[in-house]
């Protein structure tokens, strides 16, 4: 089932917003022994990471550039206009940059930076759906070409699978209330919009006590579970972190920025894994392989944004960054 579309959707789009990249002096810090060579930002966006890479590299280097939201692209190229010769932007997920990268003819690269989850182009665009804040069709797709939109999912899933998900993607513990008023309320008719969806979790949620502030908005993890399970955010994540450290040459680095802790926790595991020296099952009680580490990891605990740039830039206030390097002669 589709998504019927509205008429917003005829109207022209709305001016891009100001892109403030993320924890853009950590960034710069940790990829600084990288510029020079050749760096892969798989999560373009508006180009705020990118464009701050290529102008801190003085004309050295080259930046391969991801985004799967082709509407992300000539915002991208815009930002990177001064600096002809040096990008290049594909569109595609990071998931494929392995495959990207032999097509290109480049033979692994210096740096890689992932700043995962959607950035504010999308958000701030009412007619993505993306924002619980702004009215608009219920889509939520990064890529509007194709595969199902948030409406199809919230109207066609099962109470049971929409309660699955938004447990699993969302951490939402009024999950199963939620699941429940939605199937009550497209019994007549369609659930098509933003503003339908958040004014039915509302209804379904307990607010606190009259002199409680809530942290959050109602729909925040509805909103973030239904996201991620239309575009598939975590499997994509989960099938780069399999091997991505073997695109990265020796001294290389990778930089990965997380807003939410299922990302995290997907990056951290995968980094553990990559440093570890043993790779053998518990069950065995001995070393039984010969592996040695692929990485070392650079930030123990995750790093966070400061509080001015959290006052300066919301989006940054849940960040977490976590960096790795490729070892010079690890095996495996």
């Amino acid at each position: 089932m589709q998504a019927a579309p509205l008429p917003s959707e005829s109207m022209p789009p709305p001016p891009a917003p100001v892109h403030i990249p993320v924890m853009l002096e950590q960034v710069l810090s940790f990829l600084q022994p990288c510029l020079g060579g050749d760096i892969l930002d798989g999560t373009l966006g508006g180009g705020g990471h990118a464009a701050a890479l290529l102008e801190a590299s003085r004309g050295r280097g080259r930046l391969l550039g991801f985004d799967r939201d082709p509407r992300a692209l000539p915002v991208a190229r815009q930002r990177l206009a001064p600096f002809v010769g040096q990008h290049v932007i594909v569109q595609a997920n990071f998931s494929q940059a392995a495959a990207v990268l032999r097509g290109l003819g480049w033979a692994g690269v210096d740096g890689i930076l992932l700043d995962l989850g959607f950035s504010s182009l999308q958000v701030e665009d009412g007619r993505r759906g993306f924002s619980f804040l702004r009215p608009g069709p219920l889509d939520m797709r990064m890529d509007q070409s194709g595969g199902q939109s948030a409406a199809d999912i919230v109207n066609s899933s099962s109470e049971e699978e929409l309660r699955r998900i938004l447990r699993e993607y969302g951490e939402e513990r009024a999950a199963r209330a939620i699941a429940r008023a939605i199937r009550q309320e497209r019994a007549h008719g369609p659930i098509a919009t933003t503003t339908m969806l958040v004014k039915i979790i509302e209804r379904s949620v307990r607010r606190p006590a009259r002199h409680q502030r809530p942290r959050t908005h109602a729909a925040t993890q509805t909103f973030q579970a239904l996201r991620i399970a239309v575009n598939q955010e975590l499997q994509h994540l989960a099938l780069f972190l399999r091997e991505g450290y073997t695109l990265l040459r020796p001294g290389g680095r990778m930089v990965a920025l997380a807003y939410h802790s299922l990302e995290d926790r997907l990056v951290k595991a995968a980094f553990r894994r990559w440093a570890s020296a043993c790779i053998c099952p518990p069950q065995l009680q001995i070393c039984a392989c010969d592996w040695e580490p692929q990485v070392r990891v650079l930030t123990p605990k995750p790093l966070t944004p400061t509080s001015q740039e959290v006052m300066d830039n919301t989006r940054a206030r849940s960040a977490r960054l976590r960096v790795v390097e490729r070892c010079e002669g690890g095996g495996g």
